[in-house]
């Protein structure tokens, strides 16, 4: 089996993600964007079970894989979805005295995500999380099109 796309392209993957979300958040360095995107994956997973999340998981770049798993108590019990502005004040208190993360991370970070995944394979594991998880990654756009893949 030839080496997957997304290991020998992990970096030019990861930048070209990486430079949507902080294009998308106005964010004035990788630094800045990471953290937020690190507190949006936090946030999602904690909302998971360990089987969930390692199917959520699958469907994501290495590096986003990489990052989404990084340091995950999977014992612990799956904290309930709460109301958005609640999510986004738990990604804000990561590393909070060094985030800058704007109010819209969820969203920007979805529509980031949208443009980096399979979108066949990510609505097909969105299909067996709560309905919550899907809400979460949801993203209003004018034209479908500005969701399409780029490096899949």
């Amino acid at each position: 089996m030839p080496m997957p796309w997304t290991y020998r392209h992990a970096s030019r993957e990861w930048q070209a993600f990486l430079a949507d979300v902080k294009d998308r958040m106005d964010l004035a360095s990788d630094n800045m964007a990471y953290t937020a995107v690190d507190g949006v994956l936090q946030v999602f997973r904690r909302r998971l079970t360990a089987q969930q999340g390692i199917a959520f998981a699958n469907v994501l770049p290495c590096v986003l894989r990489a990052i989404f798993v990084k340091d995950w108590e999977i014992g612990a019990a799956p904290l309930p979805f709460a109301p958005r502005a609640d999510l986004v004040a738990e990604v804000k208190a990561v590393r909070r005295h060094h985030n800058l993360t704007p109010d819209t991370a969820i969203e920007d970070t979805a529509w980031a995500l949208w443009r980096c995944v399979n979108h066949r394979e990510l609505e097909a594991v969105l299909d067996d999380l709560p309905p919550e998880a899907r809400a979460f990654w949801a993203v209003q756009v004018d034209d479908p099109a500005e969701l399409a893949t780029r490096m899949v």
